[in-house]
């Protein structure tokens, strides 16, 4: 069976390195340089289990900027472009799917799409209408960044907008591919889209919930662990998902968070909207905590959300920077995956011994143990050490 997957981000690449053990996967992207790494069996992503199968498995997997080779022949194609959240509109940009789309009509008739995207809930069914010629069928990804692979082999659940003939068989994949044995939940598009958006935002409150229960302590002089440790004991709560940080970011929770506020308009709501607003107290909060120890210069260490990562899209540390270079505090940055010699306007210092001689303060989202030796400039609320 021949499977397109549109878009080779940590959504698409894992999804195409998974099906491509047993079908015929062609994995398109606009990006000319991606598609060669992929060819070559270098992943363009930060991902182990990625990167150990396209060197030690036996895949028929190929990556093209050639829509013709690769949308031609398809029996599914999956979409996983970006859509990143709109401030202005209020809503997910979902132009690049509608540009995906597009192109598939110009060359087939007929054709089975799975959504992987995020999207506003109710979105699947109204561009369905908009092609009807195709079956359009939203599933959604619960995949954590570095891990994204090892995810899709041991998934929580499968997720269907649908259970037509053709998506209980993309399930049937799915689950096949598995090395676990999930549970497959057939549902509407719009309930897997709200599936999906519920289920980050609730990560996102965990988050911002111990963050609070952080902040309070601090601010008491409390013993920030021995309270997380004490609630997490009981068994309904659980001792996970719960080690403080600068506040939530990466791809998924910033916009879906957002985005699910969008869907509660006219809807009545508290919870939702705080969780977004709990994120933004908390950035300040951290800020003006470095603030209030005069600083001449700050350092930041490291703007990726994760020791496994390359990514630090709207990572929470930036925006603890910005609040702290809005008080006329010079910022340096170490960055190892940053290239360019300043980011945001502040100096990116490539030598880490010359950041840390040059910083008062040293902040840091995680704990490094690049850093053990200068801890006393060292500013983190990682209680537990770990992601």
């Amino acid at each position: 069976m021949k499977i397109t997957v549109v878009g080779t981000g940590y959504v698409g690449l894992s999804l195409a390195t998974l099906l491509s053990l047993d079908n015929e996967v062609i994995a398109l992207d606009v990006n000319e340089a991606k598609v060669n790494l992929i060819n070559q069996k270098k992943s363009p992503i930060h991902d182990n289990e990625i990167q150990n199968y396209l060197t030690t498995k036996k895949l028929n997997l190929k990556a093209t900027i050639d829509k013709d080779e690769a949308y031609y022949g398809s029996e599914i194609i999956v979409l996983a472009v970006p859509t990143n959240y709109d401030p202005v509109k209020n809503y997910f940009d979902t132009s690049s799917i509608e540009v995906v789309l597009n192109d598939i009509k110009q060359r087939l008739d007929s054709a089975f799409i799975v959504i992987k995207s995020t999207i506003p809930v109710g979105y699947s069914d109204s561009i369905q209408q908009k092609y009807p010629d195709f079956e359009i069928v939203f599933s959604p990804e619960f995949l954590r960044e570095g891990n994204a692979l090892y995810d899709n082999l041991y998934p929580s659940r499968i997720v269907l907008g649908s259970s037509s003939v053709k998506a209980q068989k993309f399930a049937l994949l799915l689950k096949n591919a598995a090395l676990n044995n999930p549970p497959v939940l057939f549902c509407n598009n719009s309930e897997a889209e709200a599936i999906k958006l519920f289920a980050n935002t609730y990560l996102a409150l965990r988050i911002a919930f111990f963050n609070e229960l952080d902040t309070y302590a601090e601010l008491r002089n409390l013993d920030t662990k021995a309270i997380i440790e004490g609630v997490c004991f009981d068994s309904r709560i659980g001792n996970y998902y719960n080690n403080p940080s600068f506040g939530y970011g990466g791809y998924c929770l910033p916009k879906d968070t957002k985005q699910l506020r969008a869907n509660f308009e006219n809807i009545p709501n508290n919870i939702i909207s705080a969780i977004v607003e709990a994120n933004s107290t908390r950035k300040d909060f951290i800020a003006d905590q470095i603030i209030a120890k005069n600083p001449k210069v700050v350092g930041i260490y490291r703007l990726v959300m994760k020791y496994n990562s390359d990514n630090f899209r709207s990572s929470s540390i930036q925006g603890v920077m910005k609040r702290i270079k809005a008080k006329g505090i010079e910022v340096v940055v170490y960055e190892p995956v940053l290239k360019e010699e300043t980011f945001f306007n502040s100096k990116v210092i490539k030598d880490l011994s010359e950041f840390k001689k040059m910083s008062d303060i040293i902040i840091s989202n995680r704990k490094y143990s690049d850093l053990s030796d200068v801890m006393d400039k060292v500013y983190t609320r990682d209680i537990f050490n770990n992601d």
